[in-house]
């Protein structure tokens, strides 16, 4: 490993913990020409995920891409990037216990959603609004109202619906 202020090839490492729900090996690093310390990632080389679009297409797995629509879903909540991480985490887990080389778009943002939902309730209706493409309020409140009888469901146990005065 070459260290990237120098360049000399020769470094000891200082510190190596796992990372990423264990799939990858954090290290960090001292060079022994200058003394700059800096961090390397060891993971095992998958065949790469195919994500199948809605179009009929296909790409790439790119967890950037999901991380970054899950941010947006969770602008201004209060849930942390480490939370966020440890959800796409999850998320890839999964996948790759499947041993699939390809995902539907559609599973993989039923999978995302399930963890949302628990995770926070407002980012999860935002993901689903943009996932779902809901054309109308109507689709909207529908999704709203699933949410809150799930809610009131696991709370006491059973289903209860909306009372007859309506609230």
């Amino acid at each position: 490993m070459q260290c990237p202020s120098c360049a000399h090839p020769e470094d000891r490492v200082v510190d190596s913990r796992t990372s990423r729900g264990g799939r990858a090996t954090r290290r960090r690093r001292e060079c022994l020409g200058c003394g700059h310390r800096f961090t390397t990632y060891e993971q095992i080389e998958e065949e790469p995920l195919l994500v199948q679009k809605k179009g009929g297409g296909t790409e790439p797995y790119d967890r950037s891409k999901l991380m970054a629509s899950i941010r947006i879903a969770c602008a201004k909540r209060p849930v942390s990037n480490s939370e966020i991480e440890a959800l796409v985490d999850g998320v890839e887990g999964q996948l790759a216990e499947t041993d699939l080389s390809e995902v539907h778009s559609l599973e993989l943002g039923e999978l995302i959603m399930e963890r949302l939902r628990t995770l926070d309730q407002v980012a999860y209706v935002r993901f689903a609004s943009v996932y779902r493409n809901f054309q109308d309020t109507t689709e909207f409140m529908e999704e709203v109202t699933e949410l809150v009888r799930r809610a009131r469901y696991n709370a006491v146990g059973q289903v209860e619906l909306f009372g007859a005065n309506g609230d």
